[in-house]
């Protein structure tokens, strides 16, 4: 394989996937992993990919990813743990709509080369599915944020006035009595319309997200269909979430949901 050859190939690799292990590299390419760290380090010489503590990060020209990827960091374990809990309440076949946010990245990650239909408004996350044959991709457009790669505000709400979801895949910034909250008022309102959407509303959210408030009032809590969590979870944090009526799912719990 030309050198020319290997390097698009690795980039290729890396933009279907957002992030890439440099291990998982050298042994798709079948090449040692100090070649890979020069292909690495040439498409970040030109700003296609950022370097990261191993592997390799897709930035293409917004950046938006690499953003996802640093906040992905924290609380990252309790994270991927909400989303193997969370991609195995999807059937194959099933159409789902997936919200942007670094949890539900965490999410689709787990769903990339099912049989699914996939509708998002997140850049991200669409770019996991964009060449994939297994998934049907619906990418909803509006204003782009810059900060997460996540279409808002009115044309998007208006893309969605047709559409139809077995389950919304969503994440919040805030959960208390009163209700979710986020910390952006055109995402709220977006995400309002993709609630209308679906039969199952399922929120995503780390334990650390229970008991604290954000900038914009999304819904109350009762909207919600399904919370998933992870087992950081206290007690106080359950007896909110169970007193609204809404299923809890804990990450790592065995049986069914709480109610």
């Amino acid at each position: 394989m030309l050198v020319e050859e290997r390097r698009q190939r690795v980039l290729d690799l890396v933009s279907q996937r957002g992030f890439v292990p440099l291990a998982e590299l050298a042994r798709t390419i079948q090449v040692s992993p100090s070649t890979i760290r020069r292909d690495l380090e040439y498409w970040h010489q030109q700003g296609a990919l950022r370097r990261t503590h191993g592997g390799a990060v897709f930035v293409g020209d917004s950046g938006a990813l690499l953003a996802l990827e640093e906040r992905s960091a924290i609380q990252l374990e309790e994270k991927r743990a909400i989303a193997r809990a969370a991609v195995e309440r999807v059937g194959d076949g099933d159409t789902v709509l997936i919200d942007g946010g670094t949890t539900t990245l965490e999410i689709a990650r787990l769903l990339v080369g099912r049989s699914l239909q996939i509708v998002t408004n997140s850049l991200p996350i669409a770019n996991l599915f964009g060449n994939s044959r297994e998934t049907d991709l619906v990418l909803l457009g509006g204003y782009v944020y810059p900060k997460t790669g996540v279409a808002l505000g009115p044309l998007t709400i208006r893309t969605m006035a047709d559409l139809h979801v077995q389950q919304l895949l969503m994440s919040c910034n805030g959960i208390t009595a009163a209700g979710l909250f986020n910390s952006n008022l055109l995402l709220v309102e977006t995400q309002r319309q993709m609630m209308r959407c679906a039969d199952e509303v399922v929120v995503a959210a780390d334990h650390t997200k229970i008991g604290r408030p954000a900038l914009a009032y999304l819904c109350p809590l009762a909207e919600v269909d399904t919370l998933i969590v992870d087992a950081g979870l206290t007690p106080a944090q359950r007896e909110l979430v169970e007193r609204a009526g809404v299923r809890l799912l804990v990450a790592g719990e065995p049986g069914e949901f709480t109610q």
